[in-house]
């Protein structure tokens, strides 16, 4: 009887430790290479995660700086970056996966300018 115990525990526990590996946490500084028709660039992203709920600082040379929101489920990730460049509005919209608890990787899509992909890393 304390072996079938001592087996459900452990079950239990691992089972415990599987529900938190699936739930990202993207918080802190990422560098990301972006490729895309207009060429390759290297934004950073500062994200702060509250459960699903992302918010952060975009910063490039071409748009400068700016705020996102998204979400994180699971490994999914989703913001979006909307900026201004030379007076145009411009709205990123990244969607990708969580690959690692440092590495992320998926694709950019800048509405009439066109799309492209993306992976990231923490800094």
């Amino acid at each position: 009887m304390a072996l079938v115990v001592i087996v459900l525990i452990g079950v239990a526990g691992s089972s415990a430790r599987a529900g938190q590996a699936a739930k990202a946490d993207v918080t802190g500084v990422w560098i990301f290479t972006v490729e895309s028709a207009a060429g390759k660039s290297n934004p950073t992203l500062t994200f702060k995660q509250d459960g699903e709920k992302l918010t952060g600082q975009y910063s490039s040379q071409l748009m400068g700086e700016a705020q996102l929101s998204g979400t994180v489920k699971g490994q999914a990730i989703d913001f979006i970056v909307s900026a201004s460049v030379q007076g145009t509005q411009v709205e990123l919209k990244y969607v990708g996966t969580v690959e690692s608890k440092d590495s992320m990787k998926g694709t950019l899509s800048a509405g009439d300018l066109g799309g492209g992909t993306f992976t990231a890393a923490r800094k």
